[in-house]
This record gives C-alpha cells, structure tokens and sequence, in this order.
C-alpha cells in the first residue's frame, strides 16, 4: 500500500513538472517588456540615420564629394577634397557610421519581419531602404560588403566578404522590383514614416524612380542591362510632380538627434564657398540668389556673387586675385543651410532628367525636350516648397531661361547632365555618382587652377573613395579578395559601373 502511494505521488510530481517545464519559457517572459522594439520605431530610427549626422556629412559629403564635383570650394587645406589630398579618417567616413548604423539596423529590421512572416508595407518599404543605403555605399567605395553585412548578431558573421559591384547591384534592382510589389493601398506605419507620412503611393513612385537611378548608372558598363531596367522602371510608375520628392524634414532637436546633418556643418565651419564653376553655371540662373550670399555682407545680388577657384589656398587665392575668401559666395545661410532644413534623397526634377537621358538614348518614347524642360522647371520651382524662406521662382522666369538657353538635341545628354549636377547641389554622394557616370559636366582638375603639390591622384580628379585602412587587418582574407578584383585601394581606381 505505501508502495502504491509512492509510486502515485511519484507519478504525480512527474506530470506537474512536466507541466511545469512545458509553461517554463512563457512563466519568465517579462510580460512588461518586449521582445522586440517596434518595427515601426526602428523604421524611424534608420530614416535619421541615413539621412546621418554631422560626422559623415561633414566629411564624405561636404569636404570630399561636394569639392570633387565643383559644388564647393575652401581655401583651409583640411578641405581635403578640395586639394586631392589623403585623409583616411574623412574619405571613409561613410564607411565607418553606415554599416555599424543604417547597415545593421536595416538587416535586422528585414530579419525581425521576415520571422514574424511580415510581407506586406513595412517589409518592402524596408527593402527599397536597404537598397538606398546600400547603393550609396557601393557608389562611393565600389566593391562593399553586402550579402554577409550587418549579419553579425544574427548569424555571427563577422568577417563579411566584399561582393562584387555588379552582383550588388543587380540584387539592389531585383530587391526594388519585388519591394514595391509588396506595398499596398495602406499603411501600418504612420508618424514614423518621416519621409512619405504612410502614402505608399509615393513609396511605390520612390521604389521605381531610385530603380531608374541605379538602372541608369550601369549605361557605361551594361547598356543592355541598364536599358532593360529603366524601361521597366518607367512603365512601373516614377514621380510625377515636386509632391512626390523623397526627403526627411528635420528638426531643431533634440541635439544630435534629428538635426540636418548638412546644417550642423555650417553652424560649426564658416570655410565652405561656392566654387566658381557652379557659379558660373548659374549665371543669369533664378537659382542663383536662393542658393548663395556673399560672405562679407550676405547679398545676394548676382552682381555681388562670385565663385571661388577651386584647388587654392588664402595664400595662392590673394596672391593670384587679390581677394579673400570672404569676398565669395557661400551656400546661402538664410535659406538652405538651416539645422531644421530637409535632407534630400530623390527629387521629381532628377527623374525628369533620366527620362529625358533615356529618351535621347533610344530606350524609352516621347520628348526628350519636355521632360528636359520639366526636369529645369522643377528644379527651379522645387526650392520654395523645401525652403520656407527661399524666394518663389515663378513660370515667367523659367520661360525666360529656357528661352536664353534652349534645349539643343545634338548636345541633349550633355545638357541634361549639367542640369541633374545642378539639381542635386547638397546631395553631394549622388552628385558625384552621376558625373562618374556621364562625364558632364565637363569638369577640369581643381576648377583649371594649378595643381596642388600634396595632391596623391596626379593631379586628376578622384573617382571614389578609399576604404578604411582597418579593414586590411579586421578583414583581411575579404579586403585583400576585394583589392585584387577591383584595384588598388586608392582615389584614381573606379568602380565597375565607371570602367
């Protein structure tokens, strides 16, 4: 009998804590905590970050990107950009905040949904967003980690390896085409999408209009492929009006939070002017007086605003024009160079000039002279809608420069290029990309001053930028694989869509 009872009471403990162990997991779920933060929250927080701060903007941005393409001018030598000289710190500067930031949160943003089966807006918005961070950083450095990156905390890979540009990209165009097909008619997001406000309508026009981007960057290097892409890019529905421009408005704070990165820039540097190539180019151009002031005084008659050569010191600048960097144009502080100024990533006016791009090219029909003038017109016109102090551009005054300098087909892509190099003025990375890539406008090294002695490219204008030197030790097996398929880890080596 007391066996009996022992083996009862036995029994009895064995299927309570059998049920004991079966709820055991759910019994210590904190049940005041998530286990995951909102995908909605990370959205948000990935949107300020490639917008980025003051950090890579400064650097990567302004001091080389905008100097390379002649937006920009500085006379301090730190302005590396402006000179062809080296610094590592400020060349990879993208490099280094945008995998350990945009990289890892936008992988672990598609690794959470994608385990909770989520197929629907958040998931292609998300993978139209990794396609933007990814494909500026391929632009700027070339061969990047891609396919392993941003895996470390999910898979445990460390050492990710360096993917060609060209599988990159033709997996950046496969993720937009299938990224818009996942958003529908309405959106879960709501106050956290800071670029669109939850219209996936102009998500799907962003997702088609950025596809036409990288689809037109490989016309030197796959024009089959690059024709291909466009044309579907097209047919899929791109951005129709300045409604429809991809930008984040920032704000005044928190500090360090969501500022404009560009903004904190020129509260913290006075150096940067406007270079007398763009200068030039404007000349009797409405945008003019919105986009600079000068220096000493802030006018912003054209009369008053002059573009600074690039390449020279104070020293070699007064020697050579008797004047001082104040006597130049700056980027006009009253209107575009707010920390609560938007950061732009797209605009209507670029699409208008791809079409017009395409159309010369044979690959799309229509005009190419109207697209071209809608492309100026928007340009013009867009800057009033971004910047509320920024001086209305009516039709009148685009009529009139359209007159004075009429759209000639024989010098169509020449035009068009000269116009987006324009047009994407403070959206230095893409600037640069598309002057690789089409070679207009025809820019001469340091603005056609005199060559730099410290300059480390020979005196020619860099074609990207270099990778951080720790990767050589970090990761060594994958940097060295990337080096021997791409070329030396230096300014004059270009990328596979620039070959």
């Amino acid at each position: 009998m007391k066996k009996l009872l022992s083996i009862v009471l036995i029994s009895s403990l064995v299927l309570v804590s059998c049920d004991f162990d079966k709820d055991f997991e759910e019994m210590n779920v904190d049940p005041t905590k998530a286990a995951q933060l909102d995908v909605n929250n990370k959205l948000a927080s990935v949107f300020l970050k490639t917008s980025g701060g003051r950090y890579e903007n400064w650097r990567a941005g302004l001091i080389y990107s905008s100097q390379i393409v002649q937006h920009m001018s500085s006379t301090a030598t730190y302005w590396t950009g402006n000179f062809y000289t080296r610094n590592e710190g400020y060349a990879t500067s993208l490099f280094d905040q945008a995998y350990p930031q945009q990289v890892k949160e936008i992988e672990d943003i598609i690794y959470q949904l994608t385990n909770d089966g989520v197929t629907g807006d958040q998931m292609g918005i998300a993978r139209i967003w990794r396609a933007f961070i990814y494909h500026r950083l391929t632009d700027l450095y070339g061969d990047v980690p891609y396919s392993e990156a941003g895996k470390g905390y999910i898979d445990g890979v460390l050492k990710p390896k360096y993917d060609a540009q060209q599988d990159i990209y033709m997996d950046m165009l496969k993720e937009l085409e299938e990224g818009v097909s996942q958003l529908g008619s309405t959106s879960s997001l709501g106050n956290s999408d800071l670029l669109f406000q939850g219209d996936l309508g102009k998500w799907k026009k962003f997702g088609n209009s950025l596809m036409l981007r990288l689809a037109l960057r490989l016309s030197k290097a796959d024009p089959s492929t690059s024709q291909a892409w466009a044309t579907k890019a097209i047919a899929g529905g791109v951005m129709t009006s300045n409604a429809d421009i991809a930008y984040i408005q920032h704000l005044l704070g928190p500090d360090g939070w969501n500022k404009n990165g560009n903004g904190e820039v020129f509260m913290a540097d006075g150096n940067p002017r406007l270079s007398k190539t763009f200068v030039d180019f404007l000349k009797d151009d409405p945008r003019l007086p919105i986009l600079g002031a000068r220096r000493s005084d802030g006018s912003t008659n054209p009369a008053d605003l002059m573009g600074m050569p690039n390449g020279l010191t104070s020293g070699a600048l007064e020697a050579k024009y008797g004047t001082t960097s104040s006597d130049y144009a700056e980027p006009n502080r009253g209107v575009i160079t707010g920390e609560d100024a938007p950061m732009v990533f797209q605009t209507y006016a670029e699409v208008e000039f791809m079409i017009a791009e395409a159309i010369t090219k044979g690959w799309a029909s229509g005009d190419a002279k109207a697209h071209y003038e809608a492309g100026v017109k928007a340009a013009m016109q867009m800057l009033s809608m971004l910047y509320p102090n920024a001086s209305a551009v009516s039709d009148a005054e685009v009529a009139t420069y359209l007159a004075a300098k009429p759209f000639d087909a024989s010098k169509a892509l020449q035009m068009i290029g000269e116009q987006y190099w324009a047009a994407t003025f403070f959206n230095e990375y893409e600037a640069f990309a598309n002057w690789r890539r089409t070679g207009f406008p025809v820019l001469q090294p340091f603005g056609g001053e005199a060559i730099y002695d410290g300059n480390v490219t020979n005196g020619t204008i860099p074609r990207r930028l270099i990778y951080p030197g720790g990767e050589a030790s970090t990761n060594a097996d994958n940097f060295a694989a990337a080096i021997a398929r791409q070329g030396a880890n230096e300014f004059t080596t270009r990328v596979w869509w620039d070959k």
